[in-house]
């Protein structure tokens, strides 16, 4: 039997620098997950179905499940162990208004969709219920009907308008 090829790469994730040796085959999820014991990172089908996995990598959503690790070699990897300010020990807006509004049940789809609002909110500031349903229609919610979260998502963009 050969031996299994094996890369190391440089992850920066949540603003924090991971030299790692990953396999080809590696998916991010598996070495955010297992690996690095970030797992804020769900993974529900595997498949790319579920979007439980979502995270945000050089400013867009991807799906961690389907990424392989190599992949994002040098790009800026955001979980949603990196939402909070360690600074200040305060949760971030959005995380705020998830809990204000009940937007948390079961809490399995949740990381995706803070990390899928603030990549919304940070290219559309003013979403319209209708803007903010389009961008979590890919994550499967099976507690809260959604309601909850689009308020939650609502209310988040206009206390950071505020904040300014």
């Amino acid at each position: 039997m050969e031996p299994v090829w094996r890369k190391e790469i440089t992850l920066r994730i949540n603003g924090k620098i991971y030299a790692i040796e990953v396999s080809p085959n590696e998916l991010l999820s598996d070495v955010l997950r297992q690996r690095l014991g970030l797992t804020g990172t769900k993974v529900g089908c595997e498949a790319g179905e579920c979007g439980a996995c979502t995270l945000i990598v050089d400013g867009q959503t991807i799906l961690s499940c389907l990424t392989l690790a190599i992949e994002c070699e040098g790009k800026d990897i955001l979980t949603i162990e990196g939402m909070a300010d360690p600074m200040v020990e305060e949760l971030h807006p959005i995380q705020k208004a998830f809990a204000e509004h009940g937007a948390v049940q079961c809490g399995f789809c949740t990381p995706a969709m803070i990390l899928t609002a603030k990549c919304l909110l940070e290219k559309n500031p003013r979403p319209t219920d209708h803007e903010i349903r389009g961008a979590i229609n890919g994550i499967i919610c099976r507690c809260t009907g959604y309601m909850q979260i689009v308020e939650a998502i609502s209310a988040a963009a206009e206390a950071m308008r505020k904040e300014g």
